[in-house]
């Protein structure tokens, strides 16, 4: 058992950094999944009035190759409470976290003293910055705001009205939208990080990782990885579902990418129309996705009809070398 009121990084204890009175903190491991969303999908539903966290997500995250949760994941209990995480980091990513307080132990310093783990976590790792994603205008975004968190920036999460649909466009000869085969993995994760990478600074994600987060994320099923081909069959736009939501019935465009060439001739809105009408025929008859200011496409989904129900930002700090 750690000494009470110690950080830990990397297993290892920071006496200069204490907790707040009352706590103790440890680096969690796969079996603190469920607790991690619980406590995560209590934040969202004081502060969005809704859940958007699934567990399959965080299991395929912290499935990755590159990914050792005993040295990227803090979690935080009382003292008086063993075993009950009120408060946890993860630093995902070099440049991205995630932080999250119970509500009812919000007023405590542990908000503050988490966002000082993770920037203290990123930079033992080499990064120049480091940000975390908060609803905007929750008391989240206003304690990093405080603490002299920029926003770099934002992001909204869509969803499609019941019984829309998104108009269906038609394919330039020779195309198709249909599953992808098992022999397209990696053609398919290709697509995908150079579509990301247009705009995402960050390194190129390996396929493995990758991997993790779609084929082998938890649920998953051969129809959630959607595929636009060209003439000579080869992969030009990609699809990648998710189901779950608060009753199961939600399916979650998680990424969408066409390659460069190949914009501009209705293969991203096919694939859209693709996923949700594929999702219904599964019985998903909610269909959501999430998009960020980096890659210009709100409009777009607007325009298709999808409406805006959560709205966040991303914010960061600058990590002195």
């Amino acid at each position: 058992m750690r000494e009470a009121g110690r950080r830990t990084l990397g297993g290892v204890p920071d006496p200069d950094v204490p907790l707040p009175p009352g706590h103790r903190a440890r680096p969690l491991t796969v079996h603190d999944l469920p607790a991690v969303t619980a406590l995560v999908a209590a934040q969202e539903r004081h502060d969005l009035g809704h859940v958007l966290v699934e567990e399959a997500d965080l299991a395929a995250d912290w499935s990755r190759p590159s990914f050792d949760p005993s040295l990227r994941t803090i979690g935080v209990e009382p003292l008086a409470a063993p075993g009950t995480l009120v408060a946890y980091g993860e630093l995902g990513h070099a440049e991205r976290g995630d932080l999250a307080v119970h509500p009812d132990h919000r007023g405590s310093g542990l908000g503050t003293w988490l966002a000082g783990w993770l920037e203290r976590t990123a930079r033992a790792g080499g990064a120049s910055v480091v940000g975390t994603p908060v609803p905007a205008g929750s008391p989240a975004d206003r304690l990093l705001e405080h603490l002299g968190w920029h926003v770099r920036w934002r992001s909204w999460v869509l969803a499609l009205p019941a019984h829309a649909q998104v108009p269906a466009r038609t394919l330039p000869p020779g195309h198709a939208v249909r599953a992808a085969r098992d022999d397209e993995l990696a053609a398919c994760w290709q697509v995908v990080e150079d579509a990301f990478l247009e705009w995402s600074r960050r390194e190129r994600q390996p396929l493995e990782d990758w991997a993790a987060g779609v084929v082998g994320r938890p649920g998953f099923e051969p129809w959630h990885l959607r595929v636009a081909t060209d003439q000579d069959d080869q992969v030009v736009g990609v699809a990648v579902l998710t189901v779950g939501g608060d009753d199961g019935r939600t399916v979650f465009v998680a990424q969408l990418a066409v390659r460069a060439e190949h914009r501009g001739r209705g293969l991203a809105q096919a694939l859209l129309a693709d996923a949700f009408a594929e999702g219904r025929r599964h019985g998903h008859d909610r269909a959501e996705l999430s998009t960020d200011s980096r890659t210009g496409a709100l409009g777009l989904y607007e325009r298709l009809g999808m409406v805006v129900t959560s709205d966040w930002v991303h914010r960061a700090v600058r990590i002195p070398t």
